[in-house]
């Protein structure tokens, strides 16, 4: 689920003035939370050059990059700090073997406690960077969800892809009539009328790259 920005300079990129919230650090990786609003990594040019990644090196000079959240989504992130971690790290994430859970909340009440979404995506090249359902075209895609409560007309539900692409929980929620709050790309109306998309990366369980040790790293979300 990488990270979107547009590249127009007179995009108005405010990164929040926040320490960096260390989850875990050791001689391999470190974990931490990232905020709503910064990218991952920098985006095309100077006016896009601080992010997430830039801060990580500032104190971790060795930091490598593994995978990104959205610019607009919260929660935890591991970056490597030698290449072998981020070797082993990386094909942990392209063989689907860590485990990613996150929290959302979305417009209005979701009838079903549980429910899964399988729906091939891709991007929307007139629009990117916007990704569609494309049943011909598309790249598989599947998102296991489960309803946590109702909300004053909203539902807070925990999200577990099964897939990793772009923009994938937020294309499918939309999809299935329930947009996720304060998405500024598939929200509409007064479900866009939040002060920021109510997304966030709460779980990440991971084999350690030294020893292979299962980890679990846990953000609450701030929503």
């Amino acid at each position: 689920m990488t990270q979107a920005a547009d590249p127009n300079p007179a995009f108005d990129y405010r990164p929040p003035d926040l320490p960096l919230d260390i989850i875990h650090a050791d001689d391999e990786i470190v974990v931490v939370n990232k905020p709503s609003g910064l990218l991952s990594v920098p985006g095309r040019g100077e006016h896009l050059s601080d992010c997430l990644m830039s801060r990580i090196k500032a104190a971790f000079p060795t930091a490598l990059l593994v995978h990104r959240l959205d610019m607009d989504t919260s929660g935890v992130m591991v970056f490597a700090l030698t290449p072998h971690a981020q070797r082993h790290l990386g094909l942990q994430f392209e063989k689907r073997q860590t485990k990613k859970t996150y929290v959302a909340r979305v417009w209005g009440e979701m009838a079903e406690a549980t429910g899964h979404v399988d729906l091939p995506l891709c991007v929307d090249w007139p629009n990117r960077p916007r990704q569609h359902v494309d049943r011909e075209n598309g790249k598989p895609a599947q998102t296991d969800w489960r309803r946590v409560r109702i909300e004053d007309g909203t539902t807070r539900v925990r999200l577990m892809p099964k897939t990793g692409r772009s923009h994938q929980l937020r294309v499918h929620m939309k999809e299935i009539g329930h947009p996720i709050l304060g998405d500024p790309f598939y929200a509409e109306g007064p479900a866009r009328d939040f002060p920021r998309l109510m997304l966030h990366s709460e779980s990440l369980k991971l084999r350690h790259p030294n020893g292979g040790a299962g980890m679990l790293f846990r953000a609450p979300a701030p929503f």
